[in-house]
């Protein structure tokens, strides 16, 4: 044989080791946790190892205090304190050096949960104590094979005197009032629930959420709880009612929407994991970490209040950020990626902020209020900084972007098939074109006569998450409405000019990759609005924008340019 050859032999006994060791990897590494279907987008199961990766980012001091107290508001799998409790254990051997004594003094004066639901309630105490009733004794009932036949709690029983332990089931309930502050009546029925909301999650009274028949009403007891009462709440809960008592740890993975909206038309679902966080800060912990949607980052419905608080909180010590949810949380898309952050009470300073695109780490040291919304690329700064140096009015001022629903039509809306009149408009929705009257339009009719330059309002990549070569498209359906062409909520319109070449510019305009990386900087969902024209500079139409003309206008360097050339990619 000769050197160069193969030897299939060996080869095989290579592939085959491989094999069996890899099979064994997976055994001795294997967490049942990691089997648990995620109920949804909105209560996403946290795997082992970003779990890991979150409490890395906490002092080291953490695991050698056995004073301190840890809560996880909103636990689902148990995943959160069963790894605080194995590094603790790790971490106080010196201090409480039996190991029975360690572990107990752990588990009943250390770690305490709140369930999001019966069922995760249930679980997490299964994980951590071994059996959903944390004061299950060994009924002593063995098999054949010599292994008990029903399960009991750690301790045999013994550390807790109840069924919950530290791990508590919720409690609460959704409190319905209507406009005027009155609470719903205890037998409201049917369609008289439609005018009550939850004064907590602001879910409605007809919501499936508050349907009888269900065993769970997803009322998180965390959040429905006047921010003012819920430090005693906790205290009744947990120790007894002693008022001296308090939380030091604040970490969990909340829920992130409830659904508000079965019907399908209007806003579907609303952020709740602000709610948490907003929740957490009031009871002052020592440290506050918590993995949620990226989304806060451009704020949007319901969380500009909560975007410009976190923006401005200097005690935000680490905050790090994935564009791809899939990074933390495999197989789940997440518009616009997730983020961990832990808030230091005793820390002052600048944000060590990281950005993971594509698998690619980028940190950096920053304030997170440079702008009035947060830029997730370290690298764009410089970029943007030198654009917003020339002052130049937005595309998002008026007669820039359209706001949503450019000329009063909803995305269902659909007009006749036939035209009936010389002066109907032609609309475009998502269906297609379809004809109305002229004097239907009941929003921007002095544009009806323009050439329009329009894009779709969801973004090409709905996701939030680039191809796989890391970059970007931003924009989708392009085209320019002629005159007597309008659209629907499906769309935007950008610069409607009363000249067809002035069009034409602003079109070739929007296409060029620094444009859409202005926008990109915006975006942190599927859907574009007004507000994501932000950086946009409004041009001089007169004349064709090029990249390269782009480029030399705003004085890029060559780092900057091939930031952008890298990140956005090639519109034809």
């Amino acid at each position: 044989m000769l050197d160069n050859e193969k030897n299939d032999a060996l080869e095989a006994e290579g592939k085959y080791k491989t094999a069996v060791e890899a099979a064994s990897d997976y055994i001795e590494n294997f967490d049942i946790l990691e089997t648990i279907t995620n109920v949804g987008n909105d209560e996403v199961f946290t795997p082992r190892k970003t779990c890991e990766m979150i409490l890395d980012s906490l002092p080291e001091e953490v695991w050698h205090n056995p004073k301190y107290k840890w809560l996880n508001p909103a636990t689902k799998n148990g995943v959160f304190e069963r790894e605080i409790a194995l590094r603790l254990d790790e971490g106080l051997k010196e201090i409480i050096p039996n190991t029975e004594e360690r572990r107990k003094h752990i588990l009943q004066n250390m770690i305490y949960a709140i369930g999001l639901t019966r069922f995760t309630a249930n679980v997490a105490r299964r994980t951590v104590y071994y059996c959903s009733q944390a004061n299950r004794k060994c009924d002593g009932l063995k098999a054949k094979d010599g292994h008990y036949v029903n399960g009991y709690a750690i301790g045999n029983g013994t550390w807790f005197n109840d069924g919950e332990g530290n791990i508590k089931t919720p409690n609460t309930n959704h409190t319905f009032v209507n406009k005027k502050g009155k609470l719903m009546p205890e037998f409201c029925s049917g369609d008289a629930r439609k005018g009550y909301s939850c004064s907590f999650c602001e879910i409605r009274g007809n919501s499936l959420y508050n349907d009888p028949n269900q065993r769970e009403n997803y009322a998180y007891e965390f959040i429905h709880i006047d921010k003012d009462k819920l430090l005693e709440h906790l205290q009744d809960r947990f120790f007894g009612g002693n008022r001296n008592m308090k939380f030091d740890i604040i970490i969990g993975n909340p829920p992130y929407q409830l659904r508000i909206n079965e019907s399908g038309k209007g806003l579907e679902a609303i952020p709740i994991y602000d709610k948490f966080v907003e929740q957490a800060i009031s009871l002052k912990p020592r440290y506050l970490s918590m993995i949620i949607p990226s989304r806060w980052f451009t704020g949007g419905v319901g969380l500009d209040k909560f975007r410009n608080t976190m923006l401005n909180d200097n005690h935000i010590k680490i905050l790090c950020d994935f564009a791809d949810s899939k990074s933390c949380f495999p197989g789940v898309d997440i518009n616009g990626g997730v983020c961990f952050f832990l808030r230091d009470a005793s820390y002052n300073g600048l944000c060590d902020f990281t950005n993971v695109t594509n698998g690619i780490r980028n940190k950096e040291f920053r304030k997170l209020n440079e702008f009035n919304i947060f830029i997730r690329w370290n690298a764009a700064l410089s970029i943007l900084e030198k654009v917003l140096k020339f002052d130049e009015k937005k595309l998002s001022c008026k007669g820039g972007c359209s706001p949503q629903t450019p000329y009063g039509f909803l995305s269902n809306f659909e007009g006749r098939k036939e035209k009936q009149n010389d002066d109907d408009c032609l609309l475009l929705n998502s269906k297609g074109w379809s004809y109305v009257k002229r004097s239907d339009v009941k929003k921007s009719q002095d544009t009806i006569n323009c050439f329009k330059p329009m894009i779709s309002k969801l973004t090409c990549e709905h996701a939030g998450t680039p191809d796989k070569n890391g970059q970007y498209r931003v924009l989708s359906r392009m085209e320019i409405l002629k005159p007597g062409e309008i659209c629907s909520q499906s769309y935007l319109t950008i610069c409607p000019q009363k000249d067809e070449q002035l069009a034409k510019n602003v079109y070739k305009y929007l296409k060029t990759k620094f444009v859409r990386f202005l926008i990109q900087l915006t975006l942190t969902g599927m859907n574009m609005s007004i507000d994501n024209f932000k950086f946009v500079p409004w041009s001089d139409f007169t004349k064709e924008w090029s990249d390269e003309q782009l480029y030399k206008k705003y004085n890029l360097t060559s780092d900057e340019i091939n930031f952008i050339e890298s990140m956005i990619k090639e519109m034809k």
